[in-house]
């Protein structure tokens, strides 16, 4: 397809070009934008010197009004899509300032036409605060180091502790600032931030931050549903379970869980005044329904640290009874670890340990237990 020439047939040239229709036939008219645009296209498509001869030809028709107007609307354009390579991506941190970089003239070389631009965001430290990506909630690695120092100081509102990155207050995913209800927990957070290599921040090497975070923007939110569900799992504890006493492969394990779950069974009778129920079923049994609304109550009146804590540690040891014992000051850290790889050790000293499976599973669960336990014992007030 050839491109029409004004004052006459288009000449020869090899290679499909683009073709401009209804060119005014008065040089004193100027170009309306589209067909303007069209042209910029065709004249940095082309190559070649008959390509270029032809454009040469054309822009001669064009008058200087038409060519000056045609300029400065390119480098508009031009201005435009390089200003748009400065977004963040999703993915990265972003940050943020009160202060504003208006746009600056510069002055265009054909007549008097000024073109106005926006210049890239700085890095100044006129910028207060810098928000983590929603990528840091799943793991994924989310940027290098960007800052030297870590430190904590009190709230601008008085209520609670914020961590600093250099001059810029930390904020969640969901660009709200991140305030801890204790001194402590805010340090123990900034030294997580403070470990970070420079080559990359790994939030799986953050569980508290991550605790953080849950409690401020997931449990407030969500705290009727996460109590549900903590409760439709309750029949099923962990706790409540016994193995089968009738077969010879199961007998060990039915006698070290009457020996273990016995001091957390007594602690459940005496603090809430029901006696559970223990079963053989792989599908629960029922518990009495006061127990039910006592262990409900208790979820009711915590605040939002330690819902996130309670519903991170039954999740990891797939039994309420353990978080509530945690919670209480019943167990410990080592303890709740015993209780919930009661079954698994009990195969790995039949059976052997498998490297790269057992220890990376025990690792993980220390992790998990260890880091809502710490959570949830800096996070409270007194």
């Amino acid at each position: 397809m050839l491109m029409k020439h004004r004052n006459g047939p288009a000449p020869n040239s090899v290679g499909p070009v683009m073709k401009f229709s209804s060119v005014s036939k008065s040089r004193s008219d100027p170009l309306d934008s589209p067909k303007l645009h069209r042209l910029l296209i065709f004249t940095h498509s082309l190559t070649g010197k008959m390509a270029s001869s032809m454009v040469r030809k054309t822009l001669k028709t064009l008058n200087s009004f038409s060519l000056r107007s045609h300029i400065s609307t390119s480098r508009q354009l031009s201005f435009a899509a390089t200003a748009g390579k400065e977004e963040p991506e999703p993915s990265s941190f972003t940050f943020s300032s009160d202060d504003t970089n208006p746009p600056k003239p510069i002055e265009n070389s054909i007549g008097d036409d000024k073109v106005y631009i926006k210049g890239p965001k700085t890095t100044s430290s006129t910028q207060s605060s810098v928000t983590m990506p929603m990528s840091f909630m799943t793991g994924s690695i989310i940027g290098k180091r960007f800052y030297q120092k870590v430190t904590t100081r009190e709230a601008e509102d008085g209520n609670g502790f914020s961590v600093m990155l250099d001059y810029r207050t930390l904020k969640t995913p969901s660009k709200r600032n991140l305030k801890c209800p204790t001194l402590a927990l805010a340090k123990a957070i900034a030294a997580e931030w403070e470990y970070q290599e420079t080559d990359g921040i790994r939030p799986f090497t953050m569980p508290l931050m991550k605790l953080a975070c849950t409690a401020l923007e997931r449990v407030p939110i969500t705290r009727p549903k996460i109590i549900e569900d903590l409760m439709k799992k309750f029949h099923q504890d962990l706790v409540f379970c016994r193995a089968p006493r009738d077969s010879d492969v199961t007998k060990d394990l039915r006698e070290l869980q009457v020996e273990k779950f016995a001091p957390l069974i007594k602690f459940v009778e005496s603090e809430f005044g029901y006696k559970p129920t223990v079963y053989t079923s792989f599908f629960g049994g029922k518990q009495d329904e006061g127990l039910v609304n006592a262990i409900e109550k208790v979820l009711k009146k915590t605040d939002n640290c330690e819902l996130a804590a309670i519903d991170a540690i039954a999740s990891a040891a797939h039994s309420l009874i353990i978080a509530i014992g945690v919670f209480r000051g019943k167990l410990s850290i080592e303890q709740a670890i015993e209780l919930i790889r009661l079954e698994e050790d009990l195969q790995v000293d039949r059976w052997g340990l498998v490297e790269g499976g057992h220890d990376v599973d025990v690792a993980d669960l220390r992790v998990q237990i260890a880091s809502a336990t710490v959570f949830l014992g800096l996070s409270r007030k007194h």
